[in-house]
């Protein structure tokens, strides 16, 4: 305990005499720039160059403003290889692209934990984007800033390397001894993780060229190296994450930063750059895949009094679920305000999930359902089936395409749309209705049969018609009685299901009793003189009267 909490202030401490603001808006736009470029490479490349161009930029007017010049060379490397990556596979970009992104929570975690120490003008903005980029949302985030705000700098050094090693252990985990796509940009997640934490003297016996001999062996089809590899990297991430299980006690008085203990400069991008060999090569793929989901503010692997984070998936898929609730029963102003819920938490995610194309198709249909009218549970379940999508391609998993095609078909048929088209249905319904009646007449009681047996199989699509047309105007005028109309179809939940199999099987009951009885009418059935008997009379009366 002593020497961690020596390492730690240490780490805090020894860049406050030279510890100044950064540029947290450069930082933003440098860490948007190059996850987008990952999401662009799959469309184009001349898109993911455009995106390094602007990365470029960013990390011009944020290079003056970081302390480690170590690190800023660091970055500029990682960025012309990035740009060497489009001529290969969009995995070796992704790699590169996270290998950047562990340098830049890096300088983060060490540049403004110092700042933090002298309580900055902005230091909730600092708090804001250390809890973003470590996946601290909720009460994890809430409990950060006040460690943060009680002087407490130890306290929340911990919660960010201990949700570092979380994300380190998840995409070691993940990651099999197979020259895969999957395999490789999960060691680099795992690469780029520890990257941030390497100094922590809770790390023990776990070093950065550990991780960098493994990409070399991944990368240079070495399996039986990298197996081995791969376990004592394991075993050291289990240590380092057995080393945070209990939080360091409150020490010193609120307000006061730890004391400073000396130690040498930190080396993170000599370390990442020169270790990792992710220049070495793009590992064999099958397809373009992406890695496991990160454990972004999951629980701790061994249990702690902290309260764990709530990944942003997680509350994501808790939103819906609530504008789920709220759309079964006919309420779409919870249901977009649940739906608003969804879209902020999916915009907390990182990668992997963030760099998947499903996450962006997701991103857009939440934005248009937040305006949509009339949201139907039919909308929200698509959104769920997105969600999936998206966790299964951060997984490296193959994605469903039913889940596809029903995000996408809610995008444009729903709302009024939908309505309208119901409504134009549900009232053209009555048409062959009115035909049947005006040719056949009403006296003839299988006529009459097969006539009631049309209604009950045409009686959902008028109710959904009817309903859901006067649901979408209540909607619109603000009328809760009346947007809960749309409760009367029987598309609206699995309450409606029974009833829609009882209508059936009365359709089906009249249909065929009519249908049999004109059969008897026709000499098709039943007692062959009758028929024929029938067949004569009908020549001489008229046929409404007979048929």
């Amino acid at each position: 305990m002593t020497a961690r909490r020596a390492g730690l202030a240490w780490l805090l401490t020894a860049g406050l005499s030279v510890a100044g603001a950064q540029n947290l808006s450069a930082y933003g736009a440098l860490a948007t720039q190059l996850d987008g470029a990952v999401q662009a490479r799959a469309q184009s490349a001349e898109a993911a160059l455009n995106r390094l161009d602007a990365a470029g930029a960013a990390l011009d007017q944020l290079a003056p403003t970081l302390r480690n010049q170590q690190i800023v060379s660091g970055l500029r490397d990682a960025l012309d290889r990035s740009r060497g990556a489009l001529a290969r596979t969009p995995a070796e970009l992704q790699a590169q692209v996270l290998l950047a992104r562990g340098l830049m929570r890096k300088a983060l975690y060490d540049q403004s934990l110092a700042a933090l120490g002298g309580q900055p003008a902005d230091e909730d903005a600092q708090l804001r984007v250390l809890a973003r980029e470590f996946g601290l949302t909720g009460a994890a985030a809430q409990a950060l800033s006040a460690d943060v705000k009680a002087g407490q700098l130890e306290r929340a050094a911990w919660r960010l390397q201990r949700s570092a090693v979380q994300k380190v252990s998840a995409a070691l985990q993940a990651t099999q001894a197979q020259q895969t796509t999957a395999a490789y940009v999960n060691l680099a997640r795992a690469t780029g993780w520890f990257t941030v934490v390497q100094d922590s003297s809770s790390a023990g016996s776990l070093k950065l060229s550990q991780f960098g001999d493994a990409l070399r062996q991944l990368t240079g089809g070495d399996t039986a190296a990298l197996t081995t590899s791969l376990t004592t990297l394991r075993q050291g991430a289990q240590a380092f994450s057995r080393a945070l299980a209990t939080p360091p006690a409150p020490s010193g008085t609120a307000g006061a930063a730890p004391t400073p203990t000396p130690g040498p400069a930190t080396d993170a991008a000599g370390s990442a750059s020169g270790q990792t060999g992710a220049e070495t090569g793009s590992a064999q793929t099958g397809g373009a895949q992406t890695g496991a989901q990160e454990a972004a503010g999951a629980a701790p692997v061994t249990p702690s009094p902290a309260t764990p984070a709530t990944g942003s998936a997680d509350a994501a898929y808790a939103a819906l679920g609530r504008a789920l609730g709220a759309s079964s029963h006919g309420d779409p102003q919870t249901t977009r305000a649940a739906l608003q819920e969804a879209a902020t938490q999916l915009g907390r995610a990182t990668t992997p999930l963030r760099d998947t194309a499903e996450y962006a198709a997701l991103q857009r249909a939440l934005d248009a359902a937040q305006t949509r009218a009339a949201p139907r549970p039919s909308d929200v379940q698509a959104l769920i089936g997105g969600l999936a999508n998206a966790e299964q391609a951060a997984r490296g998993e193959g994605s469903s395409a039913l889940n596809r095609a029903a995000l996408g078909t809610a995008g444009w048929f729903s709302g009024w749309l939908r309505a309208l088209v119901f409504l134009l249905l549900g009232l053209g319904a009555l048409a062959p209705l009115y035909l049947l009646n005006l040719a056949f007449g009403g006296r003839n009681m299988y006529w009459r049969a097969i006539t009631a047996g049309l209604v009950l199989l045409l009686l959902p699509l008028f109710l959904e018609g009817i309903f859901g047309f006067l649901g979408a105007l209540g909607d619109t005028l603000g009328g809760g009685a009346l947007a809960a109309l749309s409760n009367v179809t029987l598309s609206q939940g699995a309450y409606a299901l029974p009833i829609w199999a009882l209508v059936a099987l009365a359709a089906l009951g009249l249909l065929t009793y009519g249908f049999r009885g004109l059969c008897v009418q026709f000499g098709l059935m039943g007692d062959q003189g009758s028929a024929a008997q029938a067949t004569v009379h009908h020549t001489a009366i008229d046929w409404d009267e007979d048929v």
